[in-house]
């Protein structure tokens, strides 16, 4: 037998595992590096952030990836270089926090690289009756595998299309796994470049868990801010946003659109909410002459808007807890926005689980490779179409 298959097969059968999780979004900020120690899998996991930090990427790199990222039409000789480059730059910076953290590359069983996202196709939104759900990840496993010499999953979101599912969100089986409590019920809600939330029922019953994408978070303020304020890539702080009123009329168009009218669960992304979706809401609500300002404060108010809209029409109710990660969860006027939009609901963050709400993300993932390599599907139910019973991840070898 393969050497690196009986390895994999004694860390199935280990009592306590050693997992890298790795995570970069649309913001293209940086690779979130989780390291995390795991003991039994399903609604028995045991999760343990032992080690966390985010290497930022260079302006180079950032560069690179806006130029293939959320486009129909792009260089596919770049695609195929970044998918290699990104796969073995990852690898080296997983190498560099191990040194820095004094950790064996040896001593880790698995690395779980989720990759960078850059188009994401859902037969909702791309309309073409003879074409599947589709996405698209990029930042080879084989390369990280044989750098790093660590067993590799990654493109976690193509099996969840071939089972049926969208490829999005995710975080509803790491959710799940996590941070189910007999007694409360739970939002997990997590403001990336797209908003999404996981419903965990307090009674545990696993055909009422829900998820899915509610529209933007950061996606359409990063991409504003990224135009008008070069070098900027977020409205740090909300010091834009706050500078300026939102305008009722712009967010009301701004929800006009099929997509809040869906049933849920559905995904989306940037390749429908960007400058361009604004410039077309701006038209309709003849607010072509608004001030940088404005519109972005008009912007947070959408998102806010855009995720409890989804809140009220999924749960009907605001009788829950909301723990908030992602970079959404920095952005003060957002969540003032969302407070006065769901005022009976409590506003925490995962730090209150035990769990850095920055290291969310990276954590699910890892959460992923431990159920997938010791874990029962059957656990997470398979009562939804959309949220297929199955393990997730391709695994890479290292020789």
């Amino acid at each position: 037998m393969n050497k690196s298959l009986e390895r994999l097969y004694r860390i199935s059968q280990k009592e306590q595992r050693l997992i890298i999780g790795l995570m970069s979004g649309t913001s293209l900020d940086g690779l979130d590096i989780a390291l995390c120690t795991f003991e039994g899998s399903g609604p028995d996991t045991r999760v343990v952030l032992q080690e966390f930090t985010t290497k930022p990427y260079t302006e180079w790199l950032k560069e690179k990836i806006k130029g293939i990222f959320s486009k129909q039409q792009v260089d596919l000789q770049q695609v195929c270089l970044l998918n290699a480059y990104l796969g073995t730059y990852h690898a080296d910076l997983i190498l560099e926090c191990l040194q820095n953290w004094g950790i064996n590359p040896a001593t880790v069983d698995l690395i779980a690289s989720h990759g960078q996202t850059i188009y994401h196709a859902p037969k909702a939104q791309h309309g073409l009756a003879d074409m599947p759900n589709a996405t698209l990840q990029i930042g080879d496993g084989d390369h990280i595998a044989v750098k790093t010499g660590i067993i590799t999953l990654s493109d976690f979101r193509q099996k969840h299309i071939a089972a049926g599912g969208e490829g999005a969100p995710l975080a509803v089986y790491g959710d799940y796994l996590i941070f189910s409590e007999r007694g409360r019920n739970r939002v997990m809600l997590n403001i990336g470049g797209i908003a999404n939330f996981t419903f965990l029922p307090g009674d545990l019953d696993t055909s009422r868990i829900f998820s899915t994408d509610v529209g933007p978070g950061n996606t359409m303020m990063d991409a504003f801010m990224q135009t008008h304020f070069p070098g900027k890539y977020f409205d740090a702080g909300a010091s834009v946003g706050l500078a300026g009123t939102y305008n009722p009329q712009l967010v009301a168009a701004l929800l006009d659109h099929d997509f809040f009218r869906q049933d849920f669960p559905k995904t989306t992304g940037p390749e429908l909410f960007n400058l361009a979706y604004l410039t077309q809401a701006q038209q309709k609500a003849q607010l072509t002459s608004m001030s940088v300002v404005d519109i972005m404060a008009s912007l947070n108010r959408f998102s806010a808007a855009g995720i409890a809209l989804a809140l009220h029409k999924s749960l009907g109710t605001e009788d829950f807890e909301i723990f908030v990660s992602g970079g959404g969860l920095h952005n003060p006027l957002l969540l003032t926005n969302l407070k006065e939009l769901l005022p009976r609901a409590t506003l925490r963050n995962t730090a209150e689980l035990g769990i850095n709400p920055d290291a969310k993300e990276a954590v699910l993932f890892a959460t992923l490779a431990n159920q997938c390599v010791a874990g029962d599907q059957s656990c997470f139910g398979g009562n939804h179409p959309k949220i297929p019973a199955v393990h997730l991840g391709k695994i890479s070898l290292p020789d």
